[in-house]
């Protein structure tokens, strides 16, 4: 039987992770995640073979001028956040010193970040001028959608979602609340699963009929609950969203009834509401 050393777990546990589809915008950016994956995998196997794990904190020499480099990405605080809109908001980075970004016309940063537990990076052009010091503001915009469906109130559900997913510069957060009977009465499992990969989507189950979900696959067991979806369990629901969402119903008269009142009683007003 074969075992592994301390020394090979240590460098296994140093190995840079691959990143996964949903990681990447698509937007052609420079560096892509997937770049920085190549060029730091490409350090660690360099660093493994010689035995020398200082190697792992080389770094390319950087500018006096700028602190961006083109190949790596670079921590920096956040000074301030001004609100805009309902949702749109004003970040302005703070730059070491009076650095300056220096980009030319045109030319836009990656911004990485964790949401959901999901790297996701996205391409932003500053909107301070290009010979800041100091700092660098972007203009980033959040909205939320919450979509409640009952059975095949699903239906007009799924274009948005797609329209906000098939977009990649749409940044929409979207929580969609489907309620069935039971786990074998769900529509379209495969499609919501992918959905769900999505950095920007979050799918939860309530099955009203459903007594336990130790039988469900692992996958649905976090995200599902069983029974019916109350005036708690959507508290629960509301306060677990970024911002106050704009909510989409659909379903029975009485499942839209019975969701108008329960999203009153949660602080979310009739204008915030469309019922199809």
């Amino acid at each position: 039987m074969l075992t592994m050393s301390g020394n090979e777990h240590d460098w296994l546990a140093l190995k840079p992770q691959e990143p996964s589809p949903s990681q990447c915008c698509g937007g052609g950016c420079k560096p892509c995640i997937y770049d920085v994956y190549e060029k730091e995998l490409a350090q660690w196997e360099r660093a493994k073979a010689k035995q020398d794990k200082s190697l792992l904190m080389e770094k390319k020499e950087q500018s006096n001028n700028s602190e961006l480099n083109p190949d790596t990405f670079t921590a920096f605080n956040i000074s301030s956040v001004e609100q805009l809109t309902e949702d749109t908001y004003q970040y302005r980075f703070e730059l070491p010193g009076n650095s300056s970004l220096r980009l030319s016309l045109g030319q836009h940063i990656v911004l990485r970040g964790v949401v959901n537990g999901l790297e996701v990076q996205r391409a932003y052009t500053p909107i301070s001028p290009g010979n800041a010091e100091g700092y660098f503001e972007v203009l980033i915009k959040h909205g939320e959608l919450l979509m409640l469906a009952a059975g095949t109130g699903l239906a007009p559900m799924l274009p948005i979602l797609q329209s906000i997913t098939d977009d990649e510069e749409d940044e929409t957060f979207v929580t969609l609340v489907c309620c069935f009977p039971t786990y074998d009465k769900i529509y379209l499992k495969p499609l919501l699963q992918d959905l769900a990969r999505f950095w920007n989507i979050r799918i939860f189950y309530v099955l009203s009929q459903e007594t336990s979900l130790e039988k469900l696959p692992w996958s649905y067991q976090e995200n599902t609950y069983a029974g019916r979806l109350d005036e708690d369990l959507m508290k629960t629901i509301i306060n677990s969203c970024r911002r106050r969402p704009f909510v989409l119903i659909c379903g029975s008269s009485a499942f839209n009834e019975d969701m108008g009142r329960y999203l009153r009683a949660a602080g979310i007003e009739e204008d915030s509401c469309f019922v199809f």
